[in-house]
């Protein structure tokens, strides 16, 4: 049953992903789009190999940003870019490279808190930013940055699919719960953003 959701949500974000680029062609001045495609492709990343995964982070990046150049205020755009660049923190092994995402991170949290000070899940996201180096640095102590750095990082078989030890099964799970707090967070604001778009369920076949 997990599997066939992790199905159906693959299938939906990837829709909802095309569905932006067709929107972008049109109005690449769109935030909301912009925004939708942002956390659409951060949550795809999650479905990827490390290397994969920060192409795509850096995707999410690339198209958030476009946003806040247009609207600097937007408070999800900034939450979301928050998770980005906590997402890609996490997948980076080294410890002076992944503080500045860290920090960065930490930045667009608080602006989006200020933006609206209000929304819980902002300020649930803003407290756990300042935890994540300390849980960055204790997570690749246990092996995760061998996931990193593996043959899924090097163009060769990856590490998720080829790899059956316990050790790499336990940086498998590592990685789930890394992206848990943050894209769990993005399913629930791209469900409802996509709601009131009206995007139409992925086709049934």
């Amino acid at each position: 049953m997990e599997m066939q959701n992790d199905f159906d949500r693959l299938l939906f974000f990837e829709h909802a992903r095309r569905n932006a680029e067709v929107t972008y062609a049109k109005n690449p001045l769109d935030t909301e789009n912009l925004t939708r495609w942002g956390g659409a492709l951060l949550e795809l990343s999650s479905f990827q190999t490390v290397q994969e995964s920060k192409s795509m982070i850096k995707d999410a990046i690339s198209k958030l940003d476009e946003a806040l150049v247009i609207d600097p205020k937007k408070h999800d755009a900034l939450w979301c870019m928050g998770n980005a660049q906590t997402s890609y923190a996490f997948l980076t092994p080294d410890k002076d490279e992944a503080k500045g995402y860290f920090d960065s991170a930490y930045t667009f949290f608080k602006q989006a808190v200020d933006e609206d000070p209000g929304n819980e899940l902002y300020r649930k996201s803003f407290e756990v930013a300042t935890k994540a180096p300390e849980l960055h640095s204790e997570l690749h102590k246990q092996g995760f940055s061998q996931q990193a750095t593996g043959p899924g990082a090097g163009g060769g078989p990856s590490t998720s699919s080829s790899v059956k030890s316990p050790k790499a099964q336990k940086s498998s799970d590592l990685k789930y719960d890394i992206f848990g707090w943050v894209i769990l967070a993005v399913t629930i604001v791209a469900w409802v953003g996509f709601a009131k778009s009206n995007v139409p369920s992925p086709p049934q076949r």
